[in-house]
């Protein structure tokens, strides 16, 4: 029988699920067709884009660029703040929606999964009709669209959910990888990061089909062990399994996948505080501890990273976590192209057992907290952005990374 997996990803995640959230709450204006974005704190300047609407991408926005350069491309931009509560309650609606049909999905992050439909296709049926009555049902269920792309491995499933966006079903079966993927660009081919397909052209080898036809001892000379499985995913060639053991993990995290490789470490540490603040706003709000804080990695080809801490005491402190959280970057981030970015807490608890150090300042932790407690308030009554300039110098003077 021939294997059968399918790649479902969110069209413009968080854009679209704030704009439901609106649409929900009484608002007549849909920011998916308008000049928006999902961002942080724009007046601190360090806020980054999370997300943008087409109009906005039209403009030359960018995902994981700064608000502050969005808006000189786009002056007329909306920024809208995240709301990953909101995010994961959609996410899992998602996923629960597809685990009516078959356990056997791998979830990636918030907003895409592998699903291996080998095991039900006697019961369901034509993959390709399957897919349009799932796509179907999440549009009329959950008001967003997926793209979803099939293959007999993930790697192509994957390429094919990314052909044409949005709403769109593709194939990219072995017969069709070099009428459909090997004219592509270098750069198109999933696992070939932007420093990488910019060696590969200086090289000649412009295109996915260069690649895949390329003699791997001349590749060798420039990429080491690397080169082989390039030519792999240029041929179609993955079996990787699709690993249900690993979806709907415990605890609080939240993850972004970036647009296009980043090496910068400057950037890739303002992705990890930002997500770092709002995972502990979550935690917080669920009235939990953190004992462990972990940070993960996704890289150009596929390989995951984490390293994790487990802390003295358990806190649901913005600044503990994110310094944690920026001290596991540091020590694992060796420059590699990263295409995902998470944090996640983990080991939560109920109650707060504080032991305190001889070296602690009690009185500014203190005052740490009633500075969450304060910003968590203003949040929830008037958006993120109500946090101005005067509370943020505030935090930077408290930060000692």
């Amino acid at each position: 029988m021939k294997r059968i997996v399918m790649h479902i990803d969110v069209n413009n995640a968080f854009l679209s699920w704030t704009a439901i959230d609106l649409l929900n709450h009484g608002s007549k204006y849909d920011i998916r067709n308008s000049y928006a974005v999902i961002g942080g704190d724009e007046e601190a300047r360090r806020g980054i884009v999370l997300a943008k609407s087409m109009p906005a991408k039209k403009m030359g926005v960018v995902t994981a660029e700064t608000l502050y350069s969005a808006r000189k491309k786009c002056p007329s931009l909306r920024v809208y703040p995240p709301n990953y509560k909101w995010y994961q309650y959609m996410s899992n609606s998602l996923f629960e929606l597809l685990n009516e049909y078959t356990p056997d999905i791998e979830i990636v992050s918030i907003d895409e999964c592998y699903l291996e439909y080998t095991n039900v296709s006697k019961l369901y049926g034509d993959p390709i009709e399957f897919a349009k009555k799932i796509q179907k049902e999440i549009n009329e269920k959950l008001k967003f669209t997926v793209n979803i792309g099939i293959a007999e491995n993930k790697l192509c499933a994957k390429m094919a959910s990314d052909f044409l966006k949005p709403n769109k079903i593709h194939t990219l079966f072995s017969n069709e990888i070099k009428e459909k993927m090997w004219p592509l660009p270098i750069n198109k081919l999933f696992g070939i990061g932007k420093q990488t397909s910019k060696k590969l052209i200086a090289l000649n080898i412009k295109t996915i089909a260069d690649l895949a036809n390329a003699d791997p001892n001349f590749l060798y000379k420039y990429f080491k062990n690397q080169a082989l499985r390039m030519i792999e995913i240029a041929n179609g060639i993955d079996d990787s399994i699709v690993d249900s053991s690993i979806s709907a993990p415990k605890g609080i995290s939240n993850s972004t996948t970036l647009s296009h490789d980043v090496t910068n470490r400057e950037e890739l540490e303002k992705i990890i505080i930002a997500i770092a603040d709002n995972v502990s706003l979550a935690l917080r709000k669920e009235g939990k501890y953190a004992s462990v804080v972990a940070v993960m990695l996704k890289d150009n080809f596929f390989k995951t990273t984490s390293h994790q801490k487990k802390l003295k005491n358990a806190t649901d402190l913005t600044l503990e976590i994110r310094k944690t959280a920026l001290e596991l970057f540091r020590e694992m981030y060796n420059g590699e192209a990263i295409r995902l970015v998470g944090v996640r807490l983990d080991q939560l608890t109920d109650v707060l057992n504080h032991q305190v150090s001889l070296f602690e300042n009690v009185e500014e932790r203190e005052e740490n907290k009633k500075l969450d407690e304060t910003i968590d308030i203003l949040k929830e009554r008037f958006g993120n952005n109500i946090i101005k300039n005067g509370i943020q110098k505030e935090r930077n003077i408290k930060r000692k990374y």
